[in-house]
């Protein structure tokens, strides 16, 4: 397994959206890819991550079959003409580039919005998919738990996840402090173009319940409360929908305001109403706020919040590449010292096999006692005895000199008739 991770990654960094639409897997489609790849090339610790910003294939292999598995991927996407969509992907041919930028990716150093908290929850699922089909071996699982842990650290000893980096997601930050979730706020969405429609997203990551969705085109409302679990309401009801709502999110894209004094002449607010203006230009007149009870927080205030959480993140991107570095030199260690683990069961063997055959000629002459302790202080010996050789070879790994050592260890044991592995003992060093 040393030295033969690799990767395809296609992202925001290096397609369009039209293009990540059109290659983007649903579990299903992800878990037929897998099961293809397996079938096709035998691969093994395969892992495929899928999300709205990149879709990203990463594997255990001998031989480079990057160009292979983009290939099979877009055809499995319907894409016959594979020439034309090959230079959206990036290939990590090299086992370091690859290990690093699924760390890189998990943590979110590539997202979208630097620091995205979801990408940990989607790249665990993914994980889970492969852990379901029976495609994560010692390797990956070990990748895996290291990545985790890494995150664990980034959150706690870094302010690299501290507030919301992104318009859509301050926004419903926003109304968390000014409403309360476990108020249950009436929130009505106004506008379902790009921001609106990824206001809606982080609305229902945020499991608020109450939300009522308003466009000029229905059927784009309707197609997203479905997908959501949210209610719609008819554009022409503007005017009542606003007078029911706690808040107000509005994102629609026009040159003239929208939400208006006159819209809102007999709005009767019995305790705040609240307004939040993402359009550019603004779709709530600011004379909405003379309205008593009523609040205004227009763009500018979304995203000095936006750019202060943003620029907290950037700046702690050195503590968090130097706690991935960290962890790739703790995870390089292991992955070396996977390469002396058959030697490694192998001396024991031999050394266990040499321990019980001079044991078995002796026991006939001594009482159940005598031979318990005599079982118990041999092992104690064979284990003093297989110390040393156990740690000058983990240190060989580490200088990259193993194989010497482990030539010398076979010549002198000969290990080579030895099995791998005793499924009867446990490992003790």
């Amino acid at each position: 397994m040393l030295d033969t991770f690799k990767s395809i990654s296609l992202s925001h960094k290096t397609a369009p959206l039209r293009v990540r639409e059109l290659i983007a897997l649903n579990e299903e489609e992800a878990k037929r890819l897998m099961l293809r790849l397996r079938d096709f090339f035998g691969l093994s610790d395969l892992l495929v991550i899928s999300t709205c910003n990149r879709t990203e294939v990463y594997y255990a292999f001998d031989q480079d079959l990057n160009t292979d598995i983009v290939r099979l991927l877009l055809i499995e996407k319907g894409l016959t003409d594979t020439d034309q969509y090959l230079p959206y992907f990036q290939l990590f041919s090299a086992h370091d580039d690859a290990v690093r930028h699924l760390f890189e990716v998990c943590v979110g150093l590539h997202s979208q919005v630097v620091g995205d908290m979801q990408i940990p929850n989607q790249v665990k699922q993914a994980y889970q998919w492969s852990a379901d089909l029976d495609m994560a071996g010692p390797f990956l699982h070990r990748l895996m738990h290291t990545i985790f842990f890494t995150n664990k650290r980034v959150a706690q000893e870094t302010s690299f996840r501290d507030g919301a980096a992104s318009v859509s997601y301050a926004a419903v930050e926003l109304i968390e402090e000014l409403v309360g979730t476990h108020q249950n706020p009436n929130v009505l969405v106004i506008g379902l173009g790009e921001i609106g429609t990824d206001v809606c997203k982080n609305l229902a990551d945020h499991n608020l319940k109450n939300i009522t969705l308003c466009n000029r085109t229905y059927a784009k409302a309707e197609g997203m409360a479905a997908e959501y679990g949210f209610r719609v309401a008819n554009f022409d009801n503007l005017t009542d929908e606003i007078r029911k709502a706690d808040v107000i999110i509005s994102s629609v894209m026009r040159d003239e305001p929208l939400i208006t004094p006159a819209l809102l002449h007999d709005l009767n607010v019995l305790t705040y109403k609240y307004f939040i203006d993402l359009s550019v230009p603004r779709s709530v007149d600011a004379a909405v706020e003379q309205i008593p009870g009523v609040l205004v927080y227009n763009i500018d205030h979304i995203r000095n919040r936006a750019d202060e959480a943003l620029n907290q993140r950037l700046a702690a991107i050195p503590q968090v590449e130097a706690i991935i570095t960290q962890s790739l030199l703790e995870f390089g260690d292991w992955s070396k010292e996977m390469l002396v683990s058959p030697t490694i069961n192998k001396l024991k063997n031999a050394l266990e096999q040499i321990r019980r055959d001079e044991i078995a000629r002796h026991m006939k002459h001594l009482t159940t006692e005598e031979s318990e302790k005599i079982d118990k202080i041999t092992r104690g010996i064979m284990q003093k005895i297989i110390k040393l050789p156990v740690l000058q070879l983990k240190a060989a790994c580490k200088r990259g000199e193993a194989e010497t050592l482990i030539d010398v260890l076979n010549d002198l044991f000969d290990l080579e008739r030895q099995p791998a592995a005793d499924p009867d003992h446990k490992r003790s060093y």
